[in-house]
Protein backbone atom coordinates (compact mmCIF):
# COMPACT_ATOMS: atom_id res chain seq x y z
CA UNK A 1 0.00 0.00 0.00
CA UNK A 2 0.99 3.26 -0.96
CA UNK A 3 2.24 5.76 1.86
CA UNK A 4 -0.03 8.63 2.68
CA UNK A 5 0.50 12.07 1.03
CA UNK A 6 2.23 13.94 4.18
CA UNK A 7 0.55 17.38 4.50
CA UNK A 8 2.55 20.13 6.67
CA UNK A 9 0.04 22.56 8.77
CA UNK A 10 1.76 25.60 9.85
CA UNK A 11 0.58 27.34 12.56
CA UNK A 12 1.50 29.87 15.85
CA UNK A 13 0.41 26.85 18.07
CA UNK A 14 -1.49 23.81 18.82
CA UNK A 15 -3.90 24.96 21.57
CA UNK A 16 -7.79 24.96 22.03
CA UNK A 17 -7.88 27.28 19.49
CA UNK A 18 -10.25 28.06 16.89
CA UNK A 19 -7.94 27.49 13.88
CA UNK A 20 -6.77 24.81 15.57
CA UNK A 21 -9.75 23.21 16.37
CA UNK A 22 -11.29 23.11 13.27
CA UNK A 23 -8.21 21.41 11.53
CA UNK A 24 -7.92 19.10 13.89
CA UNK A 25 -11.78 18.07 13.18
CA UNK A 26 -10.80 17.64 9.48
CA UNK A 27 -7.65 15.06 10.98
CA UNK A 28 -10.02 13.48 12.74
CA UNK A 29 -12.37 13.11 10.17
CA UNK A 30 -9.96 12.19 6.97
CA UNK A 31 -8.49 9.54 5.40
CA UNK A 32 -5.68 8.76 6.61
CA UNK A 33 -4.81 6.06 4.74
CA UNK A 34 -4.71 8.62 2.14
CA UNK A 35 -3.34 11.51 3.88
CA UNK A 36 -1.32 12.34 6.55
CA UNK A 37 -0.94 15.75 8.74
CA UNK A 38 2.15 17.35 10.18
CA UNK A 39 2.43 20.62 12.06
CA UNK A 40 5.19 23.52 12.06
CA UNK A 41 4.49 25.43 15.42
CA UNK A 42 5.88 28.47 16.62
CA UNK A 43 5.83 28.03 20.69
CA UNK A 44 8.37 26.17 22.47
CA UNK A 45 5.37 24.72 25.09
CA UNK A 46 3.89 21.42 24.48
CA UNK A 47 0.20 21.99 22.62
CA UNK A 48 -3.05 21.04 23.84
CA UNK A 49 -3.32 18.95 21.44
CA UNK A 50 0.32 17.78 20.94
CA UNK A 51 -0.84 14.09 22.17
CA UNK A 52 -3.29 13.64 19.67
CA UNK A 53 -1.68 14.63 16.83
CA UNK A 54 1.19 12.02 17.04
CA UNK A 55 -1.56 9.12 18.22
CA UNK A 56 -3.03 9.88 15.01
CA UNK A 57 0.23 9.80 13.35
CA UNK A 58 1.36 12.81 13.04
CA UNK A 59 4.48 14.77 13.63
CA UNK A 60 4.99 18.16 15.21
CA UNK A 61 8.08 20.37 14.30
CA UNK A 62 9.22 23.40 15.84
CA UNK A 63 10.86 27.21 14.80
CA UNK A 64 11.41 30.34 16.57
CA UNK A 65 8.31 32.74 16.80
CA UNK A 66 8.42 35.65 14.47
CA UNK A 67 9.75 38.88 16.09
CA UNK A 68 10.59 41.12 13.12
CA UNK A 69 13.79 41.65 15.18
CA UNK A 70 15.16 38.33 14.27
CA UNK A 71 14.40 38.16 10.17
CA UNK A 72 17.19 36.35 9.66
CA UNK A 73 17.20 34.10 12.28
CA UNK A 74 14.00 33.22 11.42
CA UNK A 75 14.60 32.38 7.45
CA UNK A 76 17.12 30.41 8.54
CA UNK A 77 15.54 28.41 10.63
CA UNK A 78 12.99 27.57 7.99
CA UNK A 79 15.30 27.18 5.48
CA UNK A 80 17.14 24.90 7.89
CA UNK A 81 13.93 22.74 8.45
CA UNK A 82 12.71 22.68 4.46
CA UNK A 83 16.49 21.55 3.68
CA UNK A 84 15.97 18.53 6.04
CA UNK A 85 12.17 17.87 5.00
CA UNK A 86 11.48 17.67 1.32
CA UNK A 87 8.70 14.81 2.07
CA UNK A 88 5.89 17.01 2.25
CA UNK A 89 3.17 17.23 -1.11
CA UNK A 90 1.55 20.50 0.13
CA UNK A 91 2.38 23.30 2.92
CA UNK A 92 -0.75 24.47 4.32
CA UNK A 93 -0.66 27.73 5.97
CA UNK A 94 -2.92 28.85 8.34
CA UNK A 95 -0.71 31.75 10.15
CA UNK A 96 -1.06 34.42 7.24
CA UNK A 97 0.93 36.82 9.14
CA UNK A 98 4.71 35.57 8.26
CA UNK A 99 3.44 33.17 5.30
CA UNK A 100 4.51 35.44 2.68
CA UNK A 101 8.24 34.33 4.68
CA UNK A 102 7.98 31.02 5.13
CA UNK A 103 5.67 29.57 1.47
CA UNK A 104 8.42 31.00 -0.95
CA UNK A 105 11.32 29.12 1.14
CA UNK A 106 9.35 26.23 1.32
CA UNK A 107 8.65 26.25 -2.52
CA UNK A 108 12.40 27.08 -3.30
CA UNK A 109 13.09 24.10 -1.37
CA UNK A 110 10.63 21.66 -3.25
CA UNK A 111 7.65 21.73 -1.96
CA UNK A 112 5.18 21.13 -4.94
CA UNK A 113 2.17 22.85 -3.59
CA UNK A 114 1.59 26.25 -0.59
CA UNK A 115 -1.36 27.53 0.03
CA UNK A 116 -2.15 30.47 2.49
CA UNK A 117 -5.38 30.37 3.98
CA UNK A 118 -7.38 33.31 5.85
CA UNK A 119 -9.04 32.43 8.98
CA UNK A 120 -9.17 35.74 10.83
CA UNK A 121 -10.50 39.05 9.13
CA UNK A 122 -8.85 41.58 11.25
CA UNK A 123 -5.72 42.17 13.15
CA UNK A 124 -4.97 43.03 16.84
CA UNK A 125 -4.56 46.87 17.77
CA UNK A 126 -1.47 49.03 17.48
CA UNK A 127 1.74 48.39 15.91
CA UNK A 128 1.72 44.79 15.68
CA UNK A 129 -1.71 45.09 13.45
CA UNK A 130 0.08 47.43 11.49
CA UNK A 131 3.30 44.96 11.28
CA UNK A 132 0.64 42.13 9.92
CA UNK A 133 -0.96 44.14 7.48
CA UNK A 134 2.70 44.91 5.98
CA UNK A 135 3.79 41.60 6.68
CA UNK A 136 0.64 39.99 4.54
CA UNK A 137 0.51 42.29 1.40
CA UNK A 138 2.84 40.40 -1.02
CA UNK A 139 1.13 37.23 0.40
CA UNK A 140 -1.04 37.08 -2.53
CA UNK A 141 1.79 36.65 -4.81
CA UNK A 142 3.80 33.85 -2.40
CA UNK A 143 1.34 31.20 -2.67
CA UNK A 144 0.07 28.63 -5.00
CA UNK A 145 -3.42 28.97 -3.41
CA UNK A 146 -5.73 31.16 -1.55
CA UNK A 147 -8.14 30.01 0.90
CA UNK A 148 -10.23 31.85 3.23
CA UNK A 149 -13.25 31.02 5.79
CA UNK A 150 -15.21 33.39 4.62
CA UNK A 151 -15.69 36.60 1.92
CA UNK A 152 -14.73 39.04 4.54
CA UNK A 153 -11.41 36.84 5.83
CA UNK A 154 -10.79 36.96 2.11
CA UNK A 155 -10.82 40.51 1.26
CA UNK A 156 -8.87 41.26 4.92
CA UNK A 157 -6.10 38.72 4.57
CA UNK A 158 -5.36 39.00 0.07
CA UNK A 159 -7.47 42.06 -0.38
CA UNK A 160 -10.35 43.54 -2.44
CA UNK A 161 -9.21 42.48 -5.95
CA UNK A 162 -8.33 38.94 -5.11
CA UNK A 163 -11.68 38.53 -3.73
CA UNK A 164 -13.10 40.36 -6.18
CA UNK A 165 -12.05 38.15 -8.86
CA UNK A 166 -12.43 34.51 -7.59
CA UNK A 167 -9.26 33.78 -6.65
CA UNK A 168 -10.01 32.99 -3.55
CA UNK A 169 -11.04 29.65 -2.30
CA UNK A 170 -13.63 29.81 0.18
CA UNK A 171 -14.28 27.16 2.51
CA UNK A 172 -16.48 27.47 5.35
CA UNK A 173 -15.19 26.24 8.82
CA UNK A 174 -16.94 23.09 9.15
CA UNK A 175 -17.62 21.20 12.25
CA UNK A 176 -18.60 17.54 13.83
CA UNK A 177 -22.45 18.84 13.24
CA UNK A 178 -23.64 15.80 14.96
CA UNK A 179 -21.76 16.23 17.73
CA UNK A 180 -23.03 19.47 18.94
CA UNK A 181 -26.78 18.55 18.10
CA UNK A 182 -29.15 19.17 21.05
CA UNK A 183 -30.23 16.68 23.53
CA UNK A 184 -32.86 17.87 26.14
CA UNK A 185 -31.18 14.77 28.30
CA UNK A 186 -27.62 16.25 28.02
CA UNK A 187 -29.17 19.74 29.29
CA UNK A 188 -30.85 18.38 32.06
CA UNK A 189 -27.82 16.78 32.92
CA UNK A 190 -25.11 19.71 32.52
CA UNK A 191 -27.90 22.31 34.33
CA UNK A 192 -27.32 19.66 37.21
CA UNK A 193 -23.96 19.33 37.22
CA UNK A 194 -23.24 22.68 37.45
CA UNK A 195 -25.66 24.01 39.11
CA UNK A 196 -27.69 25.86 36.87
CA UNK A 197 -31.20 24.37 36.72
CA UNK A 198 -33.14 27.11 38.02
CA UNK A 199 -30.72 29.89 35.93
CA UNK A 200 -31.09 32.19 32.75
CA UNK A 201 -27.67 31.33 31.30
CA UNK A 202 -25.93 33.51 29.25
CA UNK A 203 -22.41 31.65 27.44
CA UNK A 204 -19.44 32.51 25.81
CA UNK A 205 -17.02 30.48 23.93
CA UNK A 206 -13.60 31.70 23.01
CA UNK A 207 -10.21 32.85 23.74
CA UNK A 208 -9.51 35.67 26.11
CA UNK A 209 -8.33 37.68 23.14
CA UNK A 210 -8.49 41.77 21.93
CA UNK A 211 -10.99 40.21 19.28
CA UNK A 212 -13.18 38.62 21.31
CA UNK A 213 -14.62 41.99 23.14
CA UNK A 214 -15.12 40.21 26.44
CA UNK A 215 -15.19 43.61 28.26
CA UNK A 216 -18.04 44.62 26.41
CA UNK A 217 -19.51 40.78 26.37
CA UNK A 218 -19.33 41.61 30.47
CA UNK A 219 -21.18 45.50 30.30
CA UNK A 220 -23.99 43.64 28.32
CA UNK A 221 -24.16 40.81 31.15
CA UNK A 222 -24.36 43.46 33.88
CA UNK A 223 -27.07 44.69 32.61
CA UNK A 224 -29.03 41.95 32.19
CA UNK A 225 -27.95 40.92 35.46
CA UNK A 226 -29.51 44.12 36.91
CA UNK A 227 -32.99 42.73 35.41
CA UNK A 228 -32.63 39.48 36.01
CA UNK A 229 -31.95 37.84 39.47
CA UNK A 230 -31.65 34.47 38.03
CA UNK A 231 -29.32 35.39 34.99
CA UNK A 232 -25.37 33.94 35.02
CA UNK A 233 -22.77 33.98 32.61
CA UNK A 234 -20.20 31.07 31.69
CA UNK A 235 -17.42 31.82 29.56
CA UNK A 236 -15.42 28.95 28.39
CA UNK A 237 -11.89 29.93 27.32
CA UNK A 238 -8.22 31.03 28.69
CA UNK A 239 -5.79 33.79 27.27
CA UNK A 240 -3.67 36.25 28.49
CA UNK A 241 -6.60 38.38 28.94
CA UNK A 242 -8.36 35.69 31.22
CA UNK A 243 -7.26 37.97 34.61
CA UNK A 244 -8.29 41.11 33.30
CA UNK A 245 -11.72 40.13 32.95
CA UNK A 246 -11.74 38.78 35.78
CA UNK A 247 -10.88 42.09 38.07
CA UNK A 248 -13.20 43.75 35.26
CA UNK A 249 -16.32 41.40 36.31
CA UNK A 250 -15.25 42.42 40.27
CA UNK A 251 -15.51 45.98 39.19
CA UNK A 252 -18.88 45.89 37.58
CA UNK A 253 -20.10 43.89 40.91
CA UNK A 254 -20.98 40.62 38.88
CA UNK A 255 -18.05 38.57 40.07
CA UNK A 256 -20.28 36.18 42.10
CA UNK A 257 -22.29 35.63 38.40
CA UNK A 258 -19.94 35.03 36.25
CA UNK A 259 -18.27 31.57 35.90
CA UNK A 260 -15.07 31.48 34.60
CA UNK A 261 -14.63 27.42 33.14
CA UNK A 262 -11.21 27.60 31.42
CA UNK A 263 -10.31 25.78 28.49
CA UNK A 264 -12.72 22.63 27.60
CA UNK A 265 -12.36 19.93 25.12
CA UNK A 266 -16.04 18.66 25.19
CA UNK A 267 -17.58 22.39 24.77
CA UNK A 268 -20.97 20.58 23.13
CA UNK A 269 -22.26 19.74 26.63
CA UNK A 270 -21.87 22.91 27.80
CA UNK A 271 -23.80 24.47 24.91
CA UNK A 272 -26.68 22.28 25.70
CA UNK A 273 -26.39 23.85 29.57
CA UNK A 274 -26.98 27.64 27.87
CA UNK A 275 -29.82 29.48 27.13
CA UNK A 276 -28.69 32.50 24.65
CA UNK A 277 -25.12 32.55 23.26
CA UNK A 278 -23.39 36.60 23.36
CA UNK A 279 -20.88 37.12 20.61
CA UNK A 280 -19.33 40.29 20.31
CA UNK A 281 -16.12 40.48 18.83
CA UNK A 282 -14.12 43.36 17.40
CA UNK A 283 -13.35 40.72 14.27
CA UNK A 284 -13.68 37.23 13.29
CA UNK A 285 -13.15 35.04 10.10
CA UNK A 286 -15.99 32.64 10.27
CA UNK A 287 -16.52 31.52 14.16
CA UNK A 288 -16.69 28.40 14.60
CA UNK A 289 -18.29 28.80 17.94
CA UNK A 290 -21.83 30.51 16.56
CA UNK A 291 -21.80 27.32 13.79
CA UNK A 292 -21.64 25.31 16.91
CA UNK A 293 -24.35 27.09 18.85
CA UNK A 294 -26.84 26.82 15.91
CA UNK A 295 -26.16 23.08 15.59
CA UNK A 296 -27.69 22.91 19.61
CA UNK A 297 -30.35 24.87 18.52
CA UNK A 298 -29.07 28.12 20.69
CA UNK A 299 -30.57 31.92 20.27
CA UNK A 300 -26.96 33.61 19.29
CA UNK A 301 -26.57 37.57 19.49
CA UNK A 302 -23.51 38.52 17.47
CA UNK A 303 -21.84 41.55 16.22
CA UNK A 304 -22.74 43.18 12.70
CA UNK A 305 -18.63 43.09 12.11
CA UNK A 306 -18.96 39.18 11.83
CA UNK A 307 -18.74 37.41 8.32
CA UNK A 308 -22.49 37.08 7.23
CA UNK A 309 -22.29 33.67 5.95
CA UNK A 310 -22.17 32.39 9.93
CA UNK A 311 -26.15 33.63 9.94
CA UNK A 312 -26.80 29.82 8.94
CA UNK A 313 -30.37 29.76 10.58
CA UNK A 314 -32.83 31.98 11.64
CA UNK A 315 -31.33 31.72 15.47
CA UNK A 316 -28.63 34.69 14.91
CA UNK A 317 -29.40 38.30 14.95
CA UNK A 318 -26.33 41.01 14.59
CA UNK A 319 -26.11 44.11 16.55
CA UNK A 320 -22.85 46.79 16.41
CA UNK A 321 -20.75 47.03 18.87
CA UNK A 322 -20.98 50.59 18.68
CA UNK A 323 -24.20 50.49 20.25
CA UNK A 324 -24.44 51.09 23.90
CA UNK A 325 -24.63 47.84 25.68
CA UNK A 326 -28.30 48.25 27.36
CA UNK A 327 -29.37 47.45 24.08
CA UNK A 328 -27.78 44.39 23.72
CA UNK A 329 -29.20 43.41 26.68
CA UNK A 330 -32.69 44.69 25.85
CA UNK A 331 -32.46 42.31 22.84
CA UNK A 332 -31.49 39.07 24.45
CA UNK A 333 -34.60 39.78 27.74
CA UNK A 334 -36.77 40.57 25.10
CA UNK A 335 -36.34 37.55 23.27
CA UNK A 336 -38.90 35.38 24.22
CA UNK A 337 -38.82 32.71 21.93
CA UNK A 338 -38.36 29.32 24.00
CA UNK A 339 -38.51 26.53 21.30
CA UNK A 340 -34.93 24.73 21.29
CA UNK A 341 -34.58 21.48 19.04
CA UNK A 342 -31.68 20.22 17.32
CA UNK A 343 -30.36 22.10 14.22
CA UNK A 344 -27.52 19.98 13.46
CA UNK A 345 -29.16 18.94 10.28
CA UNK A 346 -30.02 22.20 8.90
CA UNK A 347 -26.12 23.42 9.32
CA UNK A 348 -24.92 20.30 7.74
CA UNK A 349 -27.05 20.91 4.65
CA UNK A 350 -25.46 24.30 3.97
CA UNK A 351 -22.02 23.11 4.08
CA UNK A 352 -20.77 22.98 7.67
CA UNK A 353 -19.86 19.50 8.47
CA UNK A 354 -16.32 18.43 8.68
CA UNK A 355 -17.35 14.89 7.01
CA UNK A 356 -18.21 16.46 3.84
CA UNK A 357 -14.78 18.59 3.87
CA UNK A 358 -13.01 16.00 4.26
CA UNK A 359 -13.84 14.35 1.44
CA UNK A 360 -13.14 17.56 -0.54
CA UNK A 361 -10.00 18.09 1.26
CA UNK A 362 -8.61 14.41 0.33
CA UNK A 363 -9.04 15.35 -3.25
CA UNK A 364 -8.07 18.82 -3.27
CA UNK A 365 -4.47 17.22 -1.82
CA UNK A 366 -4.26 14.23 -3.94
CA UNK A 367 -5.13 16.34 -7.42
CA UNK A 368 -5.04 19.11 -6.95
CA UNK A 369 -8.75 20.08 -7.15
CA UNK A 370 -11.82 19.56 -4.76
Amino acid sequence: MAEPIRILHVLGGISLGGAESRIMDLYRHIDRNLIQFDFLIHQTQKGYYEEEIETLGGRVYRVPRFRLYNMIAYKKALRDFFRSHHEFGAVHGHMTSTAAIYLPIAKKSGIPVTIAHARSAGVDQGIKGIITRLLRLPLRKKCDYMFACSALAARSVFGEESARNNSVKIVPNAIDTAQFAYCEEARARMRRTLSLEDKFVIGHVGRFHYAKNHEYLLAVFQKIAQKREDALLLLLGEGSLMEEMKERAASLGIAERVIFCGNQKETWDYYQAMDYLIFPSRFEGLPGTVVEAQCAGLRCLISDTIAQEVRITELVTCLSIQEEPEKWAAYVLGDETDERRDRHEQVAAAGYDVGQQAAWYESFYRHGRG
